[in-house]
């Protein structure tokens, strides 16, 4: 078997018992990896109605098969469960070292089931398992927990991802945080492990993975260096990562301006905007910062040490990061964005759902909605700096109005029973920094996919995004054969453990299903690929469907489609035809719009899903 280790290990906190499983051929051909496997393994595994914080939820840890071969990009690992935020499917991914480094420890995923009576650390070392006390880790942030847990392994080598103090109180925006600052931040991950108790997962690993064709594999990757090389944009963003079109985004529409209500020319500003962006901020900048097998490099490490926040040490925030903070908020200041950002990272909250929260009670203060004595007497003004980096401590620390707050804008709003008009959120969880009134096949991919809100999943507006539609954007008829060959191929990027960027290295003819052919030794392109990116994301429908979620569940709040649309600014008089995005999606892959059933025939023809049309459809005629 190439690209994998053949084994995956279970864990139950309950019980404390340790399982070692093998991986099937069957598994690897079907699912590849990442939240392909993790969506097979929790359907098949997880009851329905299951607690999103009680013992049978399942939190999986699943490499990519891309990760540890040498593969350029393939640094990336899922993270997988049902999610307190939206009750349903969530999985998120994150880069760093965490994944090739559970890899060369001998695994190909790690799940984790039940709820340990005190607080435990799970350590992996080359196939050894242990459950470990972590009693003196509770209360530690993620960084100091890094520090720690080296410190007491004596490895500077080995690779980290905790919780903080938020995850601990299972506030709804927690999520864990891996190597210092990455995170797979969406969907209440840090929650779930805080309510089994897990506080960390440490893993060391010096083995290899196998790869049938190696000198394919390097071809590809001299081609993917080459066309970097020859890309003075690649070039630059790998010097400023993905702030570098912060001040572009939030000027031309595609940054969300005032919690979605504003227009960056005349609510944001050129002054704010350029001041937050990366080439702006990298005054700080000590050295580069590039994940496990990333040619780029697209992060930075800071030192600030002077201004009204010297944090020291700490990380260039990311674009989501800076735009959530930023023009979202109409924050303009750069140290309370690098403040915030390094908050977030140290108690493990989602930069994301965090930002956003704060816009709802911003917008809800500025509109009289909630008065200064609810929100602890800050005045939660537009755009004040000193404001935002309180209120957020606030979230951070679970005290006070932040205790309610740290559950995110949908809780906050039900709390205080007022608001929900200036909710922005897809299916009760915030939306991310990208405009659908902008890019409008994001409205169907925000509302639609079974992981809600997420600008990474694939559909037409990722390419809309970047000015390569092949279509006039805002025409909604005839969309749905593209939208779903798009969909089909980022199922197999995420799922094999590659880098969204990795379109920036991507030589004519491609690079994912090359990669994949050249790992694992299987004939992967064409038809091939687009079929095992459907099985995936039917699965991960599946998932929902079991719970209860259709289509007409799903939801996404009508500001960011343009009800009402916007009077002046670049998105003047967009009106998204979300609804009919949606059947045009469900349409062409054979799925009933209402229901969200698959028919039997899109079942039979995908394969591999016998069990799902015995669920869906009982015994076959």
């Amino acid at each position: 078997m190439y690209g994998y280790n053949g084994k995956i290990l279970f864990i139950d906190l309950t019980t404390g018992a340790i399982n070692i499983e093998p991986l099937e051929q069957k598994m690897v051909e079907d699912y590849i990896g990442g939240y392909g496997f993790g969506a097979k393994i929790l359907y098949d595994r997880m009851p329905k109605g299951a607690d999103p914080l009680g013992p049978d939820n399942i939190l999986g840890f699943i490499t990519g098969l891309s990760n540890a071969t040498g593969a350029m990009f393939g640094g990336r690992f899922t993270m997988v469960h049902k999610s307190p935020v939206t009750g349903g499917w969530n999985d998120s991914n994150s880069g760093g070292y965490f994944g090739p480094e559970l890899k060369k420890a001998g695994f190909d995923g790690l799940f984790i089931s039940g709820i340990s009576e005190k607080p435990v650390y799970i350590w992996i070392k080359d196939g050894v398992v242990e459950i470990r006390d972590a009693a003196h880790l509770w209360g530690m942030d993620t960084k100091d927990v890094w520090d720690k847990l080296k410190e007491e392994h004596e490895d500077e080598k080995a690779k980290i991802v905790a919780i903080g103090p938020s995850g601990e109180r299972q506030s709804l925006l927690a999520c864990p945080i891996n190597d210092g600052h990455r995170a797979p931040g969406r969907g209440g991950g840090g929650a779930v492990m805080g309510s089994k108790k897990l506080k960390a997962i440490l893993v060391r690993g010096t083995g290899t993975v196998p790869v049938a064709d190696m000198d394919r594999l390097q071809g590809i990757t001299r081609d993917v260096v080459k066309t970097i090389k020859g890309s003075p944009s690649s070039l630059a963003f790998g010097d400023h990562g993905t702030g570098i079109g912060t001040a572009a985004s939030a000027l031309s529409g595609d940054s969300p301006v005032k919690n979605w209500g504003g227009v960056g020319i005349r609510d944001y500003g050129e002054e704010k905007a350029v001041a937050l962006s990366a080439k702006v901020m990298d005054k700080y900048k000590t050295k580069k910062y590039a994940c496990a097998s990333c040619p780029l490099g697209c992060g930075a490490e800071y030192e600030v040490n002077d201004g009204r926040w010297p944090v020291g040490h700490t990380e260039r925030p990311e674009y989501e990061t800076a735009s959530s903070f930023g023009s979202t908020l109409l924050c303009g200041d750069m140290d309370a964005i690098i403040k915030v950002n390094e908050v977030c990272n140290r108690y493990g909250i989602d930069t994301i759902s965090t930002g956003m929260t704060v816009a709802w009670a911003m917008e809800c203060y500025n509109e009289g909605v909630l008065t200064r004595d609810e929100l602890d007497g800050i005045d939660l003004k537009w755009g004040d700096g000193e404001a935002i980096v309180s209120i957020t401590q606030k979230i951070a620390d679970g005290e006070g109005v932040g205790a309610v707050l740290a559950n995110g804008s949908l809780y906050a709003a039900k709390h205080f029973g007022k608001g929900e008009e200036y909710l922005q959120t897809a299916s009760g969880i915030e939306l991310p920094m990208h405009d659908p009134r902008f890019a409008p096949g994001l409205a169907r991919t925000y509302q639609y996919d079974p992981t809600p809100g997420r600008h990474v999943k694939g559909g037409v507006g990722s390419i809309q995004m970047g000015g390569k539609e092949t279509r006039p954007k805002y025409v909604y008829e005839g969309t749905g054969d593209q939208d779903v060959e798009l969909t089909a191929a980022r199922e197999i990027l995420n799922s094999a453990g590659f880098c969204l960027f990795s379109r920036f290295g991507t030589p004519p003819g491609g690079m994912i299903d090359d990669y994949v052919e050249a790992i694992t030794g299987m004939d992967f392109k064409g038809e091939r690929s687009k079929t095992t990116g459907l099985r995936i994301y039917t699965m991960r429908h599946a998932f929902n469907l079991r719970e209860g979620i259709t289509p007409k569940d799903m939801y996404i709040t009508q500001r960011a489609l343009g009800k009402p649309p916007l009077t002046d600014g670049p998105l003047k008089d967009v009106e998204i035809d979300n609804l009919l995005l949606g059947q045009n999606f469900f349409n062409e892959l054979d799925w009933d719009p209402e229901t969200g059933i698959p028919s039997r025939e899109f079942l039979k023809s995908i394969g591999g899903l016998d069990g799902l049309i015995q669920d869906l459809y009982g015994e076959d005629e």
